[in-house]
C-alpha cells in the first residue's frame, strides 16, 4: 500500500503539471488554496497520520499483551496476521507517504509557483478515508480480543488445516487403521542395511518437501523412511531419515536430504495438524488455571475441538507409503493418527479439569458427538479410553455427589454410542 501511495503521488503530480486544474474547477471539488495553505494542509495530514498510527498501534499492542496473558501468545501473532489490521496500518502509512511526497512538489510564489491541486485534493480525501478506517479499527480490535472470537478464529484455522491435510496428498488412498503399513512392507534387508541421516541443526521441524525427497529417491534409486514428522523437535545429529541402500549415502546426499527439511524456532500449522489442536488446548488450559479460573472459555475450546475431531473422524488417513509412477516404493512417511490427535486434544484439558464437573460433562458430551462420526472400531476404542479417564478423574476429584451423578449419566450415554461403534 505504501508503494501504491508512491505511484499515486507521482501520477497525480504529473497530471497536475501536464493538464492544470481548469478542468477540476468545473467539478467543484478541487482544492483552490495557495501554496502556503496546501503545504499546511498536507503537513497536518501527514503528521497526524503517523502520530495516529504510532499511538493507536502502541495502545493496541498493550491491550493485546494483556489479553495474551489470558489466552496465550498466539493472540499477538494472529493480530499481526489479520488482514483487517494490515489494511488499517497500510492506510495510515500510505496516507503519510502520499502527503509527504506531494508536499515536496509544492513551489511558492517566490520560486516557480506550483500547487498540485488534484494531488492535494486526493490527500484530503485519503485523510477522510483514514478517519473512517480508524473508527472501524477501534471496533474491530475491541471484538477481535474477545475470548470467543479468538477461539472461533483458531477453530476455523484448524478446520482449514484438516481440509488441507486429510486426506493428504502423500501416498495411496486412505487405508484402514487395522492395516497400518509397517516394517513388513519394507524390503527384508532394509533394517540391516539402511543408514541413518541426522539433522544438521537444532530446531522444530516445520516443513518436509516430500516431492523433493521423492525426486531424489528416484534419481539415486533409494528407499527413504522418515524418522520424524513436522512438529517434532530435533537436535543436531538426531536421526531424521533412514536411507536404503546405506552404502549410497554420501556427504552430498546428506546435504540434499537436509535441504528438504525446514527448521525453525517454533511449530507452525503448515504441515503440523497437532499444533493447530494445541493452540485451542493452550487457551483451555490457561482458562482452567487457578489464576484465571474461566471454565466458560475452556468449554468453548472443547466445543471447537469437538467440531474439528468430528470432521477428522470422517476423513481418510493418508497412507505413509509413497510410490513412484512405476509402482516402486520410494518413501515411507508416517503421519499422525486419529488416536494420537485425540490424545493431543483431550489429555491436558482432562488433567486440568479433573475437579471441574462442568468441563468434564462437556468433554463427555463432545465424545458422544464424535462417536457418531467415527468409522473404525479403533477410533471408537480411543474415545472410550478417554471417556473412562474423564469419569475416573471426576469420581476422585469432584466432591459433590450430585455432580458426580451427572458425570456418570453423561458417561453412560457416551459409552452406549461407543459400544455400538465398536460392535
Amino acid at each position: 500500500m505504501a508503494c501504491l501511495a508512491v505511484a499515486l503521488a507521482l501520477c497525480t503530480v504529473a497530471v497536475d503539471k501536464a493538464v492544470g486544474d481548469d478542468w477540476l474547477e468545473h467539478l467543484g471539488w478541487s482544492y483552490s488554496g495557495g501554496a502556503e495553505g496546501a503545504s499546511l494542509l498536507l503537513g497536518t495530514v501527514a503528521g497526524s497520520m503517523i502520530a495516529i498510527a504510532g499511538t493507536v498501534f502502541s495502545m493496541t499492542l498493550v491491550a493485546m499483551s494483556l489479553a495474551s496473558s489470558q489466552l496465550g501468545p498466539r493472540l499477538l501473532r494472529n493480530f499481526m496476521r489479520d488482514t483487517a489490521n494490515q489494511v488499517v496500518l497500510g492506510t495510515f502509512v500510505a496516507t503519510f507517504v502520499y502527503c509527504l511526497l506531494v508536499l515536496r512538489t509544492i513551489r511558492r510564489a517566490d520560486e516557480v509557483a506550483f500547487v498540485p491541486n488534484l494531488a492535494v485534493s486526493l490527500g484530503l480525501l485519503l485523510a477522510m478515508v483514514s478517519i473512517g478506517v480508524l473508527i472501524y479499527f477501534i471496533h474491530h480490535v475491541s471484538v477481535s480480543i474477545q475470548a470467543n472470537e479468538v477461539v472461533a478464529r483458531v477453530g476455523r484455522e484448524l478446520e482449514d488445516g484438516i481440509g488441507r491435510l486429510f486426506p493428504g496428498h502423500l501416498g495411496k488412498p486412505g487405508y484402514e487403521p487395522a492395516n497400518v503399513p509397517g516394517d513388513a512392507d519394507l524390503p527384508v534387508a532394509f533394517r540391516r542395511e539402511a543408514r541413518s541421516v541426522g539433522a544438521l541443526e537444532d530446531g522444530y521441524l516445520q516443513l518436509i518437501d516430500a516431492d523433493a525427497l521423492m525426486a531424489l529417491a528416484g534419481q539415486e534409486d533409494l528407499l527413504l523412511r522418515l524418522e520424524c514428522r513436522p512438529g517434532h523437535y530435533l537436535v543436531q545429529g538426531q536421526s531424521m531419515v533412514m536411507v536404503w541402500p546405506g552404502e549410497r549415502v554420501t556427504e552430498a546426499l546428506v546435504e540434499q536430504l537436509n535441504d528438504a527439511f525446514v527448521f525453525g524456532n517454533q511449530r507452525t500449522a503448515t504441515q503440523d495438524i497437532e499444533f493447530s489442536f494445541l493452540q485451542l488446548v493452550e487457551i483451555a488450559v490457561r482458562a482452567l488455571s487457578p489464576g484465571i479460573n474461566d471454565p466458560f472459555t475452556a468449554i468453548v475450546c472443547v466445543d471447537r475441538l469437538g467440531s474439528a475431531l468430528c470432521l477428522l473422524a470422517r476423513r481418510a488417513m493418508p497412507s505413509p507409503l509413497r510410490f513412484n509412477d512405476h509402482g516402486l516404493l520410494r518413501l515411507v512417511a508416517p503421519g499422525p493418527t486419529f488416536a494420537g490427535i485425540v490424545d493431543t486434544a483431550f489429555n491436558q484439558i482432562r488433567q486440568s479439569a479433573r475437579s471441574n464437573p462442568a468441563v468434564a460433562i462437556r468433554m463427555l458430551d463432545t465424545i458422544t458427538q464424535i462417536a457418531g462420526h467415527v468409522r473404525h472400531a479403533q477410533d471408537a476404542a480411543c474415545l472410550q479410553r478417554h471417556a473412562n479417564m474423564i469419569v475416573r478423574g471426576a469420581r476422585e476429584a469432584v466432591p459433590e455427589a450430585e455432580d458426580r451423578l451427572i458425570v456418570e449419566t453423561r458417561f453412560m450415554a457416551a459409552a452406549q454410542v461407543l459400544r455400538e461403534r465398536q460392535g
